[in-house]
């Protein structure tokens, strides 16, 4: 614990000396006697803070990470039955046998073929799988909040009826009326395709001397990593269908944007949704008696509300701030994620290695390629808004009707 401590202190303390480092920047391009190279080595300054920030922030959640899986309850660890460590141990089995160009192994993982004409390889089992999606929830993932559906086709359609588009049963004010037919619904078609997206790892000769629960640890991990990052910038292409809401400039302006946005029957389960930079803005503004507007959930202290509308926050290497970095722009949205984006998840995550190709003949090494196979489509755009903010204004007192009732004597 003193040690995330330690990290969050450097992380904030960096952030303050970017924020101080932007202020300098700002003030030379506005001196007279301005000067390129001393502006460019300040620039030099300035964007090595940022890395730097950024660097502690990412090590700061993987510190966090490991805390929480060090003080997990251990019965909240359930061991594996013989069937799963049988299927563990397949597994481990026939991937230290790819790496080590087993003819057996790559005769096995090499002769299935996808529907794009490409080797599958190793199939990671479902027990694994899951193993992965469990962590893939700790990494700020926004598959989280989408509607998330498992297909087994390359391609397909949904049918999706707007909440917007529902209309009422006809009211039979004559006990004797006929019965007529419901108005056609407003039905729209989503598509989807299977995408293969795809990354390569290097893997070192100890590797294959881990045990093998090491193993499957590590390939979990960063398995799960590189899905988070491949699956919220999809997701966020997605969100950003969704239509876009004048600026907002006072607290006023997100209250309209919580009470009039969407459809009232999809508001219980709205949420708002911003990044750290703009979590931290929002955190700051305060009413004419110099109180934060945000408000602590009751039940869960650590999040906040805005008119009981739950505030989620992203890091803002999954969600960046557009504008830029001297004048950032934050982004705001509102509404159900569930009902604007889906999620068309093939489940057929795979692994392939090979000690030849991609530079690995010629350094002596061992390249390993992880194919996800998934789709992401918006599905109500009417469901989810996009808004923005560059700073929003503390609320001021309004005296002007008790100074009147004052000067009236009443």
């Amino acid at each position: 614990m003193a040690n995330i401590n330690k990290m969050n202190d450097a992380w904030i303390a960096q952030g303050q000396k970017v924020s101080d480092l932007n202020d300098k920047l700002n003030a030379a391009v506005l001196d007279d006697s301005f000067d390129q190279d001393e502006f460019k080595a300040m620039k030099q300054d300035r964007d090595n803070a940022v890395s730097r920030r950024d660097a502690l922030h990412e090590q700061l959640e993987e510190e966090r990470k490991a805390q929480e899986i060090a003080n997990m309850d251990d019965k909240n660890k359930a061991p594996l039955d013989d069937d799963e460590e049988d299927i563990k141990a397949k597994f481990i089995k026939n991937f230290q046998g790819m790496i080590k160009g087993d003819p057996k192994v790559m005769n096995l993982v090499t002769s299935s073929i996808d529907e794009t004409g490409n080797a599958i390889g190793l199939t990671i089992p479902q027990d694994i799988q899951t193993a992965i999606n469990t962590l893939v929830r700790q990494y700020d993932s926004l598959q989280q909040y989408v509607n998330r559906e498992s297909v087994t086709t390359q391609t397909g359609s949904r049918v999706y009826e707007k909440w917007t588009d529902v209309t009422a049963l006809a009211d039979l004010d004559d006990e004797t009326a006929t019965i007529g037919d419901n108005d056609d619904p407003k039905l729209s078609i989503i598509k989807y395709t299977i995408h293969r997206y795809a990354g390569i790892t290097t893997a070192t000769n100890s590797l294959l001397k881990d045990t093998a629960d090491n193993i499957l640890a590590w390939l979990s991990q960063w398995i799960a990593k590189k899905v988070v990052v491949t699956r919220n910038a999809k997701i966020i292409a997605a969100m950003n269908n969704a239509p876009t809401k004048p600026t907002l400039a006072k607290f006023d302006d997100i209250i309209t944007m919580i009470n009039t946005a969407v459809d009232p029957a999809i508001k219980s389960t709205s949420f708002l949704m911003t990044n750290t930079s703009g979590f931290n803005v929002l955190s700051e503004v305060k009413d004419a008696m110099g109180r934060y507007l945000l408000q602590p959930d009751p039940t869960q202290p650590d999040q906040y509300l805005i008119r009981g509308k739950r505030i989620v926050e992203v890091a803002d290497k999954w969600l960046p701030n557009s504008g830029t970095t001297a004048a950032p722009v934050y982004p705001l949205y509102y509404g159900d994620l569930s009902q604007a984006v889906t999620l068309f998840d093939r489940e057929n995550a795979s692994l392939l290695t090979t000690n030849i190709g991609g530079g690995a003949f010629e350094k002596d090494q061992t390249k390993i390629r992880v194919i996800d196979r998934f789709d992401v489509e918006a599905t109500d755009t009417e469901a989810f808004v996009a808004g923005s903010f560059s700073t929003i204004a503390d609320q001021t007192a309004n005296f002007a009707a008790s100074a009147a009732t004052t000067t009236d004597g009443k």
